[in-house]
């Protein structure tokens, strides 16, 4: 074997071995890109044509509409966190299900998953779970890896429960590999495929992962009591209606907001860049409702808002149309001044939220994460061009062309493929991110495995929760280092790894379901958009 069958791969090794150094993962791609360029330019191996394509990458990134949803799904989760949503959530979902046995653990995986539908920002719900419902855990006797488990898992379901910025940046990604898979097999009018549509398809499985976990704590109440003992009332016993009327306060705002995003996206209402957009007003006004002053202005614009969503659903407001009847002539009028009245509410919150500081913080955070997002997306495009200029998508085609007298062919016929490229990710998942692998593996395995037939919804959500297990996979699990950082001096680091063993486990199960039965992932999709 020479250096031209083998460069693509040495590439792959080193940005690999690089990258687990520490060193910046857009500089490392790019910069690994580079050398390896030079090195294949040098022995003739590489045609350097390939990287006259790269401005055209980068602005066809630049301008792409459905990337503007990852800015706007930052700064709606990073807003709503600083709104205090988790903590109140927590508090009331705590001492309704306290009582039994799990009951806190129970508490943790519903209030996770809330988090997840509304915010999606892994970091910021494992902290904020791990601060509030860690210490009360281990103060009421609950296992330390259990409840370290609990938390690291259910922080991490803002990866496959949808709005998640996974699921958009994996949409765009498989859209584009879709489109090219399709084209390579001769067919020029290809099938599209939307986020919408993963959005919808990652939502049964997302939700059954819920259920699994609450599955488990319950089982291992049961089977072990003292892992999870249930919370003794503490003075008066509060009254159960009034529990209940509580918690249903609390849910009110995010579950409206959740509703809102979603459902503008299911309904067809919105792209998923529009509802992005109604995510982060929604966001700006349930913070500005919890800053102190009066509440009225707010409560009518999120009502204008609402107002707006549904005449948008039933009445086309356009105003550039030949034809427009009276009614519709009324309903525009009626929803400029719903748009006035919601800017006049958003106004009012923006300034209370700027005034506490929150505002300032909101938009650093933002503009950081989304900054990191893009120019990683920027490297990753220069390492796809170089690899692909190598010979690498060969190389991955015939890894994944296995006969059918082969060990795998015999074993697993046709899924055989998807199996090597989940066992692939899995693996990758110990050492990198998720932005990595869905920016460099995910476009090179993604063409073939469309190209063999499979469905793009349905292996975008496979890849989604196998995505989701690096965040819980030991040593660079990022939800470990989150909570590791908020748990007490007394929990051992090996606690934590010992707790997220068995949720890795039920994400590796949820993956082997939704592979017996593609239809979890495909069926909304076609029942919504056909």
């Amino acid at each position: 074997m020479n250096l031209a069958d083998t460069l693509d791969l040495i590439m792959f090794a080193v940005a690999c071995g690089v990258l687990l150094t520490g060193y910046p993962v857009a500089f490392t791609l790019g910069g690994v890109a580079l050398v390896f360029a030079g090195i294949g330019i040098w022995f003739g191996i590489f045609d350097s044509g390939y990287l006259l394509a790269l401005p055209q990458r980068i602005f066809g990134t630049m301008t792409n509409e459905t990337l503007i949803a990852v800015p706007l799904f930052v700064f709606m989760g990073t807003m709503l966190e600083r709104s205090k949503v988790a903590e109140e959530l927590l508090e009331n979902m705590g001492r309704l299900f306290g009582s039994l046995r799990g009951g806190l653990g129970i508490s943790v995986s519903i209030v996770g998953a809330l988090l997840a539908a509304s915010t999606g920002i892994v970091g910021a719900t494992v902290v904020t779970m791990g601060l509030l419902s860690l210490p009360t855990m281990l103060r009421r006797g609950y296992n330390p890896s259990l409840a370290a488990g609990s938390i690291a898992a259910a922080g991490t379901l803002g990866q496959i429960i949808p709005p998640s910025i996974v699921l958009v940046l994996l949409g765009d990604v498989l859209s584009n590999a879709y489109q090219k898979a399709q084209l390579e097999q001769g067919i020029f009018t290809p099938e599209t495929m939307s986020v919408g549509d993963l959005f919808a398809g990652a939502l049964i499985p997302g939700l059954m992962l819920v259920g699994l976990y609450i599955a488990y704590q319950a089982f291992r109440a049961l089977v072990d009591p003292a892992s999870s003992p249930a919370v003794p009332h503490e003075g008066e016993e509060e009254d159960t209606a009034a529990l209940i009327f509580k918690t249903l306060r609390a849910l009110f705002a995010p579950v409206a907001l959740i509703i809102a995003v979603l459902g503008s996206i299911l309904a067809g209402i919105a792209t998923p860049t529009e509802a992005a957009a109604v995510g982060a007003i929604g966001a700006v006004l349930l913070a500005g409702y919890r800053q102190q002053g009066a509440t009225r202005p707010v409560i009518i614009a999120a009502f204008s808002l609402i107002g707006v969503l549904l005449l948008t659903a039933f009445v086309d407001l356009r105003v550039a149309r030949n034809e427009i009847s009276a009614g519709e002539y009324a309903a525009i009028a009626l929803a400029f001044l719903l748009c006035a009245a919601m800017a006049w509410g958003i106004t009012i919150s923006l300034i209370r939220l700027y005034r506490n500081n929150v505002l300032p913080s909101v938009m650093q955070s933002t503009a950081r994460i989304s900054s990191m997002v893009f120019v990683i997306l920027i490297g990753a495009a220069l390492f796809s061009l170089v690899f692909r200029g190598l010979g690498g998508d060969e190389t991955v085609q015939s890894f994944l062309s296995f006969d059918e007298a082969s060990l795998m062919g015999r074993l697993f016929g046709d899924m055989a493929p998807i199996i090597a490229v989940m066992a692939v990710m899995f693996i990758l998942g110990f050492f990198l991110d998720f932005i990595e692998i869905t920016f460099v593996v995910v476009p090179i395995v993604a063409p073939i495995l469309l190209a063999m037939g499979f469905d793009p919804v349905w292996l975008g959500v496979m890849m989604a929760i196998n995505l989701q297990t690096s965040f819980l996979t030991p040593p660079f699990g990022f939800a470990l280092f989150y909570l590791r950082g908020v748990a007490p001096e007394s929990m051992r680091t090996a606690q934590i790894y010992r707790g997220v063993v068995p949720f890795v486990l039920i994400q590796i199960g949820a993956l082997i379901i939704i592979s017996l039965y593609p239809q979890l992932a495909t069926w909304l999709p076609e029942i919504i958009f056909g």
